[in-house]
């Protein structure tokens, strides 16, 4: 089964960069491979879409310094950290520091390609949430001062009364506001324009 996304995966032994890039190829994921996270980090510009798995320990730079990078550069792609025993602190703080899991070694096959398949998905999923959040701000921002006057007040759970006595205007320019602005933002319901705007103003939405 073919998958979209890309596996890039660092590993600076070279017998585990092939073994896991044969079988990774196999499962049928596109594979990039790096014997060092600086030539990862060389290759950030031209990146496809995916996941990176990368050992916790190298020569040079290490998995949590890749990480710190990777945040600098404002690389979002799901971290999965390998780790040998000795390494799980390490691997604990890579999870702090936004990996997504954790393989401790010796590991099956499935382990790693069931990790990947939940970093992916998730991935998926972060990516199409945030092309409706950039949809439903395009959408807001074509509002007039009013109409976001106006939702502003929908969104404090006034009645149009209420938001017509604020704004020193009529009920019935509100009713023509909101009705512009449940047109404008695509919403069918109230209850369907206050969710686009919480999912906008949500912890951790830019």
């Amino acid at each position: 089964m073919a998958h979209d996304a890309v596996v890039h995966l660092i590993d600076d032994d070279d017998a585990v960069r092939q073994s896991l890039a044969f079988m990774l190829s196999a499962s049928g994921y596109a594979v990039r491979v790096y014997e060092s996270a600086q030539l990862f980090l060389d290759a950030v510009p031209t990146l496809q879409p995916g996941c990176i798995v990368t050992d916790v320990r190298m020569p040079g730079m290490d998995g949590l310094e890749l990480q710190q990078r990777l945040k600098t550069l404002e690389v979002t792609m799901p971290v999965i950290v390998i780790t040998g025993h000795g390494d799980v602190p390490l691997a604990v703080q890579a999870m702090k520091a936004g990996a997504v899991d954790f393989i401790e070694k010796p590991f099956s096959d499935e382990a790693l390609l069931s990790a990947i398949s939940v970093a992916v998905g998730r991935q998926a999923a972060d990516s199409a949430r945030a092309a409706e959040i950039a949809a439903i701000r395009a959408r807001m921002d074509a509002l007039s001062a009013r109409e976001m006057e106006v939702l502003e007040g929908l969104v404090q759970g006034h009645p149009n009364k209420t938001i017509a006595y604020d704004l020193q205007i009529s009920a019935r320019t509100v009713e023509v506001h909101r009705a512009n602005v449940m047109t404008k933002m695509g919403a069918s319901t109230l209850s369907d324009l206050l969710r686009m705007v919480f999912i906008t103003r949500s912890p951790g939405t830019a």
